[in-house]
């Protein structure tokens, strides 16, 4: 489930909490990734089960539309196609799905609001309009629609992320990739695939013996980070000249302390890899200038490594 990408991002944050308190030990630090990482996989669980609720509240709006003193006729004989609708009915009924999501004891019941809310914006939508006037019945239909409905009503819904926020705080900044998984499992169902908890790492997904572990990547990651946070950002200090001296504190620093670790840690990955991720991750956690302040310090910084041999690419790395 989890790409490198977000457990560079995950293993970043733990490195940046260590940095900010200096209190926390590489055991401590540990912890704390792997609850970050399996938080993704939770919150991927709290949004599916999203769906049945949904449906549970738009059939109960039907239901409270035909006990009306004077009901429409559209009222008294309303469209059940969403209220019926077969994903919410496949989600029910999977015992696996149901099951794990009990165990984790997650419930919108109490989000009542929040969902009549969500409901009525998807109801004032043009492709809820064209979904409910198609004669057509399917999975794969109402899984479009779902589709829908996670990308433009649930991402980036401020509601939702201050509830997420208050549920977890390893769920910040998770949802966007929450939810692509969502999707994915929708049109895996439309496709008539069977439920199943995706495995947390996207190595664990890929057969062959040949397949490098993504918990064994992050994992090293980290400690190296850890390990070698003193000694890099002592280099970092040293190499600031034309820079303003407020970023030795910021989360650049961070990065490009990462950047250091993984390309001396991991000989396979090549250089304009990891220059890549880490840049890529400061338009996300730094200010304007961190893209060109990460890319100057960590290219140059590799480069000077690598002419004193501390660092050394081999196979894939070397490309």
């Amino acid at each position: 489930m989890l790409n490198r990408r977000i457990l560079r991002i995950k293993a970043f944050k733990v490195l940046y909490a260590n940095a900010l308190t200096e209190k926390m030990s590489l055991a401590e630090a540990e912890v704390q990734l792997e609850q970050s990482c399996e938080a993704t996989r939770d919150l991927y669980l709290f949004m599916l089960g999203l769906v049945s609720p949904l449906t549970r509240t738009a059939a109960e709006r039907i239901e409270a539309a035909k006990g009306k003193f004077n009901p429409t006729e559209e009222e008294r004989n309303p469209n059940m196609k969403f209220a019926e609708n077969a994903l919410a009915t496949l989600l029910d009924n999977d015992v696996d799905f149901q099951k794990i999501y009990a165990k984790k004891k997650f419930s919108w019941d109490q989000y009542d609001l929040l969902l009549k809310k969500i409901l009525t914006k998807v109801q004032s939508s043009d492709y809820y309009s064209e979904y409910m006037a198609s004669p057509k019945k399917s999975l794969a239909e109402d899984c479009r629609l779902f589709t829908r409905i996670f990308e433009q009503e649930i991402d980036e819904c401020e509601e939702i992320e201050r509830l997420l926020e208050e549920k977890s705080i390893n769920w910040n900044d998770d949802l966007g990739y929450a939810l692509t998984w969502c999707c994915r499992t929708f049109k895996s169902l439309a496709g008539g695939q069977q439920w199943k908890l995706p495995p947390l790492y996207q190595s664990d997904m890929l057969a062959g013996s040949d397949v490098e572990s993504d918990k064994l990547f992050v994992k090293k990651l980290l400690r190296s980070s850890f390990a070698n946070y003193k000694k890099y950002s002592g280099m970092i200090a040293e190499s600031v000249q034309g820079w303003e001296k407020d970023r030795l504190f910021s989360t650049d620093v961070v990065l490009i302390v990462m950047g250091l670790a993984e390309a001396v840690s991991f000989p396979e990955i090549p250089v304009k890899v990891t220059l890549n991720e880490y840049v890529e991750i400061s338009k996300f956690f730094g200010t304007p200038k961190s893209r060109s302040f990460v890319n100057g310090i960590l290219d140059n910084l590799v480069q000077k490594m690598v002419r004193d041999g501390e660092i050394i690419k081999t196979g894939k790395g070397v490309r």
